[in-house]
């Protein structure tokens, strides 16, 4: 019993552990984009992209994190795990299904200002193709987006 709270205790004291962290939830994920969204209304959008960018704890979190494009043109303006789409239009690149999301994402940010979208991506932390439910949410011009592994 005291091994088991011992290393109870450790995993609290060492949450950012992959090991000791349990998986994203939805209403993490909802709630990382509340807060991105918050961050843009209080200090704009350029101070998001900075953040997304330096891979803040807020927004970066083991294999949940948020990116943010552009409504209109679906430009990529911060992603903090595949820099290399930072400034591309990947709207109508389709993922390892063939499904078109982020024209989905788009499509449902400009319709519904918010809501979820379903498909496959590369799972950060250990590099496999895996089905992903993405959270998206309109402020103002950009999308952000926010998305959970089911595994």
């Amino acid at each position: 019993m005291k091994l088991l709270l011992t290393a109870t205790a450790l995993c609290f004291t060492f949450a950012a552990g992959a090991a000791c962290a349990a998986d994203p939830t939805e209403k993490d994920a909802i709630a990382m984009v509340e807060r991105g969204a918050a961050l843009i209304k209080s200090k704009g959008k350029e101070e998001m992209v900075k953040r997304i960018n330096a891979k803040d704890k807020d927004f970066v979190q083991g294999e949940l994190y948020i990116d943010m494009r552009d409504l209109q043109t679906g430009i990529v303006l911060a992603h903090p795990i595949n820099p290399s789409i930072v400034g591309k239009d990947l709207t109508d690149v389709p993922d390892a299904s063939g499904k078109k999301y982020r024209r989905e994402i788009i499509n449902l940010g400009q319709s519904k200002g918010k809501g979820w979208v379903d498909y496959q991506y590369k799972n950060p932390t250990n590099g496999k193709i895996e089905p992903k439910t993405t959270y998206i949410q309109r402020v103002g011009d950009v999308v952000l987006e926010a998305g959970i592994y089911k595994n």
